[in-house]
């Protein structure tokens, strides 16, 4: 069960750069009715087929959003890493979602709940455009991977996935090592191939120098030769 974070006692105006265009009326709908919770390993933050009740964004840890494929396969849609706002698209679209989520590491989240968004969503015209541009940018982002995902054969896409990694969470102070923590599995759903194959080829790209893996962190060693795998897959 998840319980209450130590961040509760802090501002809430510190953990979401979201307020900056709040007015005070609206900044004091959320801090009557937010809250911040913290889960552990493994922790379901809602399911496939669930009806969507908060807006949530991930203060500390990560959170990965899935879906259930043929054979319960899973095929991995996005990773959410601080600060990134997620749940919401279903509710917009007045459907349950078609998700799964669940948390990576240990992961602080901070809740919203979506009545008081929708208040604040109708009287803000900032906010609302806010929200439109994460989900446009989402949306771009979800054609280029499916277009990737489908052209591409198994060395392209494990070297797509590794510079999706990189140039959408970033890199740790090194330049090289991924911020997000991946499995091998994980990483196999997310370039929508079998775990063996997944397993397979990055063994590869250990092999011929392109990465180095240690345990859930991969380091970019040749930066040219990803790229050109990626292009040329």
């Amino acid at each position: 069960m998840p319980r209450k974070s130590k961040l509760k006692s802090r501002k809430l105006e510190e953990l979401t750069s979201i307020w900056k265009i709040l007015t005070k009326e609206e900044k004091e709908i959320l801090r009557q009715n937010y809250d911040v919770k913290e889960f552990k390993k493994g922790d379901i933050i809602y399911q496939e087929g669930e009806k969507p009740t908060y807006l949530m964004c991930v203060v500390e840890g990560q959170v990965k959003i899935f879906r259930n494929g043929f054979g319960g396969r899973e095929q991995i849609v996005r990773i959410i890493t601080p600060v990134s706002y997620f749940g919401y698209r279903a509710h917009l679209a007045k459907e349950d979602y078609v998700t799964s989520a669940v948390v990576q590491c240990r992961t602080v989240i901070f809740f919203i709940p979506l009545k008081s968004f929708d208040i604040i969503l109708n009287q803000n015209i900032k906010f609302s455009q806010t929200f439109l541009k994460f989900l446009a940018a989402d949306l771009g982002i979800a054609d280029f991977r499916v277009a990737n995902l489908v052209q591409k054969h198994v060395r392209g896409r494990l070297a797509e996935s590794i510079l999706f990694l990189k140039d959408n969470y970033g890199c740790e102070a090194d330049g090289a090592t991924l911020v997000v923590s991946m499995t091998r599995e994980d990483l196999s759903g997310l370039s929508n191939m079998t775990t063996a194959n997944g397993i397979r080829t990055l063994s590869q790209f250990v092999s011929e120098g392109i990465v180095e893996v240690n345990k859930r962190k991969i380091k970019i060693l040749d930066e040219e030769k990803l790229l050109n795998i990626s292009h040329f897959g």
